[in-house]
């Protein structure tokens, strides 16, 4: 009790005394250094450097990989979904440009398997993309490039996978490069 009462009193005193905590986060001066110039705050600093990697990405300036023309996948994109369908299982993957996977989904995950009663069909793929489209707006990304293949586009999986990332609310075209 006594160590209680023997903290108030500190505290009072350094209230008191203008030395406390308390005193100094209520200030209301500004701490300005004699003799300092009150505009030196606000000069603009002659050079700026930016510590987000994708500032460019979504200000829809950085350069977008062009590639050989007749090269398909095109390699214009910042960042691209690529979906494998293999015999037992769906993998859905968000790639970016320098070749990382960003973000992924698969029915390989136990959290998503559990609730399927196949891995492979068309409610499979939905699942995956709607997984992904969420997973996509927590890691910022809006925008995917997906150039699927003729028979991807035609298949009603894929059509699925695309309507669950849109309503997910990711859009699967990349806004156009703003040039200089």
């Amino acid at each position: 009790m006594a160590l209680r009462s023997r903290f108030w009193e500190w505290l009072s005193v350094g209230r008191n005394r203008g030395c406390g905590v308390a005193a100094h986060s209520t200030s209301s001066k500004p701490a300005v250094k004699p003799g300092a110039d009150p505009l030196e705050n606000e000069a603009v600093a002659p050079e700026f450097t930016n510590r987000n990697p994708r500032n460019l990405e979504l200000l829809a300036v950085a350069r977008k990989e062009r590639g050989w023309g007749t090269v398909w996948p095109s390699h214009e994109f910042w960042h691209r979904l690529r979906v494998v369908k293999t015999q037992h299982h769906v993998d859905a993957l968000v790639e970016h440009r320098s070749g990382q996977v960003v973000v992924s989904a698969s029915t390989r995950e136990w959290a998503i398997k559990k609730h399927l009663y196949s891995t492979t069909n068309v409610v499979a793929c939905e699942s995956v993309g709607r997984v992904l489209a969420e997973r996509c707006l927590e890691a910022g990304i809006n925008f995917l490039a997906y150039q699927p293949t003729p028979w991807e586009a035609a298949s009603d999986s894929m059509k699925r996978l695309q309507s669950a990332m849109t309503e997910g609310g990711v859009v699967l075209r990349e806004p156009r490069r703003i040039y200089e």
